[in-house]
């Protein structure tokens, strides 16, 4: 048995500071609703869509997995499926309170939430209804925001695959959804933070997610620089193609959730929402395929199944905002879009292995552009006219906003990326990186004994 250093000692450290300080936080009784506002369908159905928010982890973890080298599946899934413990945790803790705390101001301008709101959940289970989601308990209004914090650190996981050592993705897990998603999320989804304030529209989490996630994927990208097969232009085969179908089929069934479930409510515009999001993953996974056999390439199984992932993406701004005829050119554009960055990423040094910012980061801006364009008030008169209704300054708004996120979450991942180099071994050796992650980092192997490249 290896000696315990106190760097590799610090997570069980952390955590079990944590849960002990926890004995200590007074219980409180659940919000009473005298005045009978809550909605037992619009209970039920966000129940629902938390628990399909939530089947996402695993599915992106079954669509990562599948393809990877076969000796680093196991490490690249539970990179992903590692964050529902990570930001469960934070999110009690001190999480939900950056997002939707008290507003905490600079120059006039709410940029955080006060972590003390709701430090350990105070209030949250016996607090009244937020105000944008009146006629559910606070409590799961919290849930629900909670699988959206879990599933974003684990999108970045497929850019730093195959070479990331497992305790400093722990860490950066831990620092990005505090200092790069929740203040994004605060700005966006609080109704005094700055964007909301300025009229940007994310129904689901264009910018809070995916282009955060994506912008985040760059910049680990870029630090941790190339895999050893990347140098030596080795092709690197699927591990399982069927991982890929499974894990796209999870992820466009938990997206109903995602999307119409950000309605907050058992209602028309949950039913629209859900409408547009099938559309466009629809659109898109026919889109990228189709546009590969244009391109002289045999259409694929990963084609469809990234062109749908893509789609998804594309319309997460817009499901609420956008017609459903609509949601087919956003696919469709998406999808081509997309595809064509990870054509151009292929001639660069960029190691993304799975394209996160190509297709996350790139498909999030899409669809933020997108909602500038098609968004109606005829499908949600909480919303605005885009620019194809007239709406030039919304469009300016959300492209204002896109530029804002861009910027400040591939900045601060950047150094949150640096920071763990400083303080952690960042990436694992090269001779780790040839016998595989699942060996080195988890003692643990996929299928057959890897064979070393």
């Amino acid at each position: 048995m290896q000696k315990m250093t106190i760097k590799q000692a610090a997570p069980f450290i952390v955590l079990m500071a944590v849960s002990i300080g926890a004995i200590f936080i007074p219980s409180f009784t659940a919000y009473a609703d005298e005045a009978k506002a809550y909605n037992s369908a619009d209970i039920a159905w966000i129940i629902v869509a938390t628990a399909l928010v939530f089947l996402m982890t695993p599915g992106l973890a079954f669509f990562y997995g599948g393809m990877v080298h076969r000796k680093n599946v196991i490490s690249t899934m539970i990179k992903s499926v590692v964050a529902a413990g990570v930001v469960s945790i934070l999110w009690v803790f001190i999480g939900y309170s950056l997002c939707f705390g008290d507003p905490v101001r600079v120059g006039g301008l709410s940029v955080i939430g006060n972590p003390s709101t709701h430090l350990f959940f105070k209030g949250v289970i016996s607090g009244a209804p937020w105000s944008l989601a009146p006629s559910i308990p606070l409590g799961l209004f919290a849930l629900f925001q909670l699988m959206f914090a879990i599933i974003t650190p684990g999108l970045v996981v497929g850019a730093v695959a195959e070479r990331i050592r497992f305790t400093a993705y722990i860490l950066f897990i831990a620092l990005f959804s505090l200092l790069v998603y929740a203040p994004i999320a605060h700005w966006t989804w609080h109704p005094e933070g700055f964007l909301f304030k300025w009229g940007v529209l994310d129904f689901a989490g264009g910018t809070v997610v995916h282009i955060s996630a994506g912008c985040a994927a760059l910049a680990g990208a870029l630090v941790l620089k190339q895999r050893q097969s990347h140098l030596e232009h080795k092709e690197v085969p699927p591990a399982n193609i069927p991982y890929v179908l499974i894990g796209t089929g999870l992820l466009w069934f938990g997206w109903f959730g995602f999307n119409a479930g950000s309605a907050l409510g058992a209602n028309a515009l949950a039913v629209s929402a859900f409408a547009t999001t099938n559309t466009a993953a629809a659109a898109a996974g026919l889109s990228w395929m189709f546009f590969d056999v244009v391109r002289g390439k045999k259409p694929s199984v990963l084609g469809f199944c990234i062109g749908a992932v893509v789609g998804l993406v594309a319309i997460t701004p817009a499901a609420g905002f956008v017609a459903v005829p609509q949601s087919i050119f956003i696919g469709f554009a998406a999808a081509i879009v997309s595809n064509l960055a990870v054509s151009a990423k292929s001639k660069t040094s960029i190691d993304d292995p799975l394209d996160v910012f190509a297709c996350h980061g790139i498909g999030g801006m899409v669809g933020m552009l997108m909602t500038g364009i098609f968004a109606t008030k005829t499908v949600n008169s909480a919303g605005a006219d885009g620019l194809l209704y007239g709406g030039t300054a919304f469009f300016v708004t959300q492209l204002k906003a896109l530029i804002i996120v861009v910027v400040y979450s591939f900045t601060v991942s950047f150094l949150i990326f640096k920071f763990i180099g400083l303080i952690l071994p960042l990436r694992v050796s090269t001779e780790e990186e040839a016998i595989g992650l699942d060996a080195t980092q988890h003692d643990e192997k996929y299928g057959r004994t890897p064979q070393v490249a």
